[in-house]
């Protein structure tokens, strides 16, 4: 085992996304993930039921008393839902891990489309949260968000390069999911390049937590001494061949195999 992630982010009673994605991610990955439960979820493969914030308090202690003993190698966020939280877990990480590389997954909708970011977090998650961070992953309607401009085609995602440089972060993965047809790309921006990722599409209804998935996995890479690129590869190679293999639970959004790792 090698690598310490704490994860800061919500529960997901289906297991399939947030904390329980993340830590099935750390895990395979051979890491180690610890955890500050920002909110508990009712969810399952068919949507989000409701949602029960935890008091920011116990979230900032959460994270304090990890770092203090068992310490971390990367942090990684996700589910952060509210203005108040959001400056919580930031006062919190400027206090006690300023000096800690942040990969943020800016997480604003579960697959089945129930918010989960605050109409009026996404600034402050912009200036607290993603500026400074080592890496911001989002998808394209995230991305659209962030940079307040639409993203729907490759030529949206080049023209997108700049916007998303000047959100603060030292590098960017921007996800090209959303894209139609059977043709995907990612781009990971740094300041000075874009790598292209090119891709097929995998016809599958078992996406769920493929976001925290990936952003965990990259956290993991990172977490255990591998450069961006090397982490990013590894990360996009674990969740493809999570996809590949996915049991086909549920009756709606599936979850991943992310033992494949373990399996094979």
């Amino acid at each position: 085992m090698k690598g310490r992630v704490l994860i800061i982010a919500g529960s997901d009673s289906g297991g399939g996304a947030g904390i329980q994605a993340d830590i099935k991610a750390v895990t395979c990955l051979n890491g180690f993930a610890a955890t500050a439960v920002t909110a508990i979820t009712a969810q399952n493969t068919l949507g989000v039921f409701n949602i029960h914030e935890i008091p920011t308090s116990i979230v900032s202690q959460q994270i304090e008393v990890v770092l203090s003993d068992i310490g971390a190698d990367v942090i990684k966020t996700g589910m952060l839902a509210t203005v108040p939280m959001i400056n919580a877990v930031a006062d919190t990480l400027d206090r006690v891990a300023s000096n800690i590389p942040r990969v943020v997954d800016p997480v604003m909708r579960a697959k089945g489309g129930h918010p989960l970011l605050a109409d009026d977090a996404a600034q402050t998650l912009i200036a607290r949260i993603v500026k400074g961070a080592a890496i911001v992953t989002p998808n394209l309607p995230e991305a659209e968000v962030l940079v307040g401009r639409s993203i729907k085609t490759i030529a949206d995602m080049q023209a997108a390069v700049e916007p998303l440089r000047k959100l603060g972060a030292r590098a960017v993965l921007l996800k090209g999911g959303h894209l139609e047809g059977h043709h995907l790309v990612d781009m990971l921006i740094t300041a000075s390049d874009v790598r292209m990722f090119d891709d097929t599409r995998i016809e599958t209804r078992s996406t769920h937590g493929t976001g925290c998935t990936l952003a965990s996995a990259i956290a993991t890479g990172l977490a255990q001494g591998m450069s961006l690129d090397e982490a990013v590869v590894r990360a996009r190679g674990y969740v493809r061949r999570a996809l590949e293999t996915a049991p086909g639970l549920g009756a709606g959004h599936g979850p991943l195999n992310h033992a494949h790792t373990i399996a094979e």
